[in-house]
């Protein structure tokens, strides 16, 4: 049998994988790990996860040093030599190991040819650092490709120091306590028992923040139902849903599941129908359900064309998490910074539109909808929601009173770095009397 790929070699073809625009971290990581000594694995995921933080930066950097463009087949090279600055520039190794490792990971990679380039490329980095870092365009000094740094300038200019230094930074791991099982207090308490730092979140009452991260066999009672692990600023869609136990409430776009579980939680007792479009996807949510002994109906379906999945009854509650830019989750999926481009916001923004107002027949008079993204584009938050209700004789727009987040035209939205939680949009709409 074949020797694996040391942890380089491998990161470097994960990475020349996403700048051919394949797949996305989260899909990639995981099968990747499998061939993965155990003992490597939190290095490989810092250096797939650092290199797509800081892609503009070090490109930049990588580009004012290859003087000739590597050939498509070789994006694998141009990969390691991201990787070897990335050590150089971020992490504690060494500098002569992180270059010895990372040019021997061209051997193994069969480019023996490579050996030498990769090894100059990073000695002249060594050399020059200063000087090339003052060539690089601003974005690409903060690690943002220009386009979205320009955006969040221009959408959000008095915010952006804040929200480029959220974007470059390692997410804090926050969980979600089921309060079917426990309350938040007794678990900080288990907490501490395990030597587990800990705070309370602030805006979420079921929210905890781990000073550190910690695999979720190392939590108390994860297993036995008792927490999940969610941002916090997902979980204030279930108090904005404000649902009732006799309330049919439909999750459209539910997986992984978060928001639909932590809608049973506090209402044990509602009918909870979760909606997906990729069947594939619902088998976490299944999951996700099962170890929190909770119960919902579950189906696969397009939320834009309900005709193919609704039972003809009506919901009191509708939440739609639309698809959307991820431009506020950037700091738990950087490869957004790489793999989003500017044309799609547009084209994003036309397929919420198309999904809400499909959904909005299946909400019943006084009910609400809660419209929610992890997006900071306004694009396809306060603006799309102004279009849907100046154009729907029975909606209105029901503003949030909240201590979180800053007040829109319509809507309510958080941005990265503001707080504990991630970038994140919310709008509630009533159904009115036609």
């Amino acid at each position: 049998m074949s020797k694996p790929l040391p942890c380089r070699a491998q990161a470097a073809r994960l990475i020349a994988q996403l700048m051919s625009q394949q797949s996305s971290l989260a899909n990639l990581i995981p099968k990747y790990l499998d061939s993965i000594d155990e003992g490597e694995h939190g290095l490989f995921k810092e250096l797939c996860f650092g290199v797509m933080r800081h892609h503009a930066r070090l490109s930049g950097l990588a580009d004012q040093l290859i003087h000739k463009p590597l050939k498509e087949k070789d994006r694998d090279v141009y990969a390691l030599v991201l990787i070897g600055l990335y050590q150089l520039a971020y992490m504690r190794v060494p500098d002569h190991a992180a270059i010895a490792e990372t040019v021997q990971a061209s051997i193994a990679l069969r480019k023996q040819w490579a050996k030498s380039f990769v090894n100059g490329v990073l000695r002249q980095y060594q050399r020059r650092a200063d000087s090339l870092q003052q060539q690089l365009s601003v974005a690409a000094s903060h690690s943002h490709p220009a386009w979205l740094y320009g955006m969040i300038n221009k959408r959000w200019p008095e915010q952006l120091p804040q929200i480029l230094a959220a974007n470059n930074a390692a997410p804090p791991m926050i969980l979600r306590v089921n309060r079917q099982q426990c309350r938040r207090d007794d678990y900080l308490q288990l907490l501490a028992q395990a030597n587990i730092a800990a705070r309370p979140c602030r805006f979420s009452a079921d929210g905890i923040v781990l000073e550190q991260g910690q695999s979720v066999d190392a939590l108390p009672h994860f297993a036995d139902g008792w927490l999940s692990v969610q941002d916090e600023s997902a979980q204030l869609a279930a108090n904005l849903l404000d649902a009732q136990p006799q309330h049919r409430i439909l999750d459209a776009c539910c997986a992984p599941g978060g928001k639909t579980c932590h809608l049973l939680e506090q209402v044990p007792t509602a009918t909870v129908h979760g909606l997906e479009l990729v069947e594939s996807k619902l088998e976490r949510v299944r999951d996700n359900l099962q170890r929190l002994g909770l119960e919902a109906t579950l189906f696969a379906g397009d939320a834009s064309q309900p005709a193919d999945w609704h039972d003809g009854q009506s919901y009191h509650r509708i939440l739609l998490d639309a698809p959307c830019s991820a431009t506020g989750v950037i700091r738990r999926n950087p490869d957004v910074k790489l793999m989003r481009q500017p044309e799609e916001i547009a084209a994003i923004a036309e397929l919420q539109f198309r999904i809400i107002s499909a959904l909005w027949p299946l909400l019943a008079v006084g009910g609400k909808l809660l419209y929610a993204t992890c997006s900071i584009m306004p694009a396809e938050n306060t603006h799309l929601v102004e279009r849907f209700v100046t154009g729907t004789t029975d909606a209105r727009h029901r503003p949030i009173d909240a201590d979180w987040g800053i007040e829109q035209p319509y809507g309510r939205q958080i941005l990265p770095g503001g707080q504990d939680g991630d970038g994140f949009f919310y709008a509630c709409i009533e159904k009115v009397e036609g």
